[in-house]
């Protein structure tokens, strides 16, 4: 993989080059830049890389600045010591946003993300595929972050999506069910649900249950091939996994956060 660098400070550069090569010794810095016109004639007279590593702040003005002269057709990891700019910086091609100081574990949970989704839609080879997969990464801004769930009194209560452990079908109704085991009826269908919630954090592993990965306590093998998941938190029935399936799930598990 051939990553970019756009970091004015020399110290940062440094500290980054030596995570990358720490997490992922096989990535090639191919260009260091440290101004808006520098990276802008840079873009416009190579091929775009795989990958860009970017500060916001640069000597010569915002960051943001470089997009309204080129267009950069990879994904982009931003690298801030301001936490104020992450809206702005996922409506250009970010796959992720990392205050400084940076760490080892930043730098690998960015590029986990990234290696998530390209397992996801396929390695891009076009301009096409590689904007299809930047769209694909935009929308994790948009992932559900609550439900509205119907209470006694005509009222309704925010129920965090992080507090749920799985949504399971019972009699046509789906339910939400945290982690203290209280059961919500959520007034949408389980694909639609599905649809809505971070693909790394969520998984329908088949028709009647959508868990989350930090619901799962052990995995038992079982009969034809299939698995068994066992969550922290009781469950109505056994979660059964099909063994066309098995694959996709180990791989969505060990890929995760």
């Amino acid at each position: 993989m051939k990553a970019v660098i756009v970091e004015d400070e020399r110290a940062a550069v440094r500290n980054l080059t030596a995570l990358l090569t720490d997490v992922t010794p096989e990535m090639e810095i191919i260009a260091v830049l440290d101004s808006i016109s520098e990276s802008v004639e840079w873009f416009k007279e190579h091929k775009s890389p795989d990958l860009v590593f970017m500060d916001i702040h640069l000597a010569d003005g915002s960051a943001f600045e470089i997009f309204r002269h080129i267009e950069i057709a990879c994904p982009v990891i931003f690298t801030t010591a301001y936490d104020e700019y992450a809206l702005k910086a996922f409506k250009v091609n970010s796959v992720d946003y990392l205050l400084k100081p940076i760490g080892a574990e930043d730098v690998r949970n960015a590029l986990k993300k990234l290696e998530l989704f390209r397992t996801a839609t396929g390695e891009p080879e076009s301009g096409e595929d590689i904007q299809g997969l930047i769209r694909m990464l935009r929308r994790q801004e948009s992932y559900k972050t609550h439900f509205l769930v119907p209470q006694k009194g005509d009222k309704l209560l925010p129920l965090s999506v992080e507090s749920v452990y799985y949504f399971y079908i019972n009699e046509g109704i789906v339910k939400a069910v945290t982690m203290e085991g209280k059961e919500y009826p959520v007034s949408h269908t389980l694909d639609e649900i599905a649809d809505s919630l971070n693909p790394i954090r969520f998984f329908r592993v088949n028709r009647q249950y959508l868990i989350a990965r930090k619901a799962i306590k052990d995995i038992d093998l079982w009969f034809n091939g299939r698995l068994s998941v066992n969550l922290i938190v009781p469950v109505p029935e056994k979660i059964l996994i099909s063994r066309v399936r098995v694959a996709e799930f180990k791989e969505w598990f060990v890929h995760g956060e």
